[in-house]
């Protein structure tokens, strides 16, 4: 369950960047927006707090960042017209590495 708990984290951190994207326009503050990236931050802690209670805090911080890199990754790819040049899709393709590699290590 505690992997579960980290995926949801994982993929709540994504609603945040893409909420503060569209919080601020034309020098005022969006409340939906707003409340999209509060929302996200505090569910997405709260997730992340339920993984470590059985996953290492290292390891649950690592994939939990993880996740969230490169979940917005492929939102600005898909959503916002962000460079897609090979050189960022290998390093997304190490940061997931890295994630997967955590997972397979871990105790849990």
């Amino acid at each position: 369950m505690a992997w579960l708990y980290l995926l949801v984290a994982g993929i709540m951190e994504i609603g945040w960047p893409v909420g503060l994207k569209f919080a601020w326009v034309d020098g005022s503050l969006r409340t939906g927006p707003t409340l999209l990236a509060v929302v996200s931050i505090i569910g997405s802690g709260i997730f992340m707090m339920l993984a470590q209670r059985s996953i290492p805090m290292g390891t649950v911080y690592a994939v939990w960042t993880g996740i969230g890199t490169v979940g917005t990754f492929f939102v600005g790819l898909m959503f916002f017209k962000e460079p897609s040049q090979a050189a960022r899709f290998v390093c997304v393709g190490l940061i997931t590495a890295g994630t997967v590699g955590l997972k397979l290590v871990s105790p849990h």
